[in-house]
């Protein structure tokens, strides 16, 4: 992970990628986890995302992991939460309160011991972020310290000639390559981005489950 490339962009406050409302197809398609209150659910490389205020909502215990310490501080201002902070690893710091923990460090130096029990995951944010090079990896990683839980997952499909990413196009194809091994794939949607990624190129958001086989 380029931790300097995506603490720039918090310090500078290019944060684009950051929705100013909950993610609509959180809200559609959370349902389908069919998770009781009180589930813990993992969300990766999570920013300050406004989707944590809505599961909290929900009574969902969230644990999170991000790069940008920035990001996790603003997180817990918006809620209205003052933290403990503490060092759980030589590189890792843990933001915690009632039923929110967000870890600060890199995804891959996140143990399944730190993580510790979840019963799902929601991604929309992560995948995404990661050049085709890292994913693979990631997906691995992900399975292993999640212990392969259900995951629901967001990704955007364009034309990757015509701008670079972050965030990166992510093919049906390429999900069956990191995941068809060890999960069941269903889409659940496919919608157009309204007007378009980074002037004005079509997109679109697609909803998949993943369910552990």
């Amino acid at each position: 992970m380029d931790a300097q490339f995506w603490d720039m962009k918090w310090q500078k406050n290019q944060i684009g990628f950051h929705l100013s409302a909950v993610n609509p197809l959180l809200v559609k398609y959370f349902p389908i986890l069919e998770l009781k209150e009180g589930a813990r659910i993992f969300v990766p490389l999570c920013g300050k995302t406004l989707d944590i205020h809505w599961l909290l909502q929900r009574g969902m215990k969230v644990v999170g992991v991000e790069l940008s310490q920035i990001a996790v501080e603003q997180l817990f201002s918006e809620l209205g939460i003052t933290p403990q902070i503490s060092q759980v690893a030589s590189n890792m710091l843990c933001f915690k309160a009632e039923n929110l923990s967000i870890f600060v460090g890199d995804i891959f130096a996140l143990s399944r011991a730190l993580l510790g029990c979840v019963q799902a995951i929601y991604d929309r944010a992560a995948l995404v972020a990661l050049p085709p090079a890292m994913r693979i990896t990631y997906a691995e990683h992900l399975i292993d310290i999640s212990g392969k839980v259900e995951q629901l997952l967001v990704t955007l499909g364009y034309d990757q000639s015509c701008i670079a990413g972050p965030p990166f196009s992510v093919t049906q194809q390429d999900i069956q390559r990191y995941y068809g091994a060890d999960y069941a794939i269903t889409c659940w949607d496919n919608t157009s981005v309204a007007g378009g990624l980074k002037g004005g190129v079509p997109a679109t958001e697609s909803v998949w489950l993943l369910k552990p086989e």
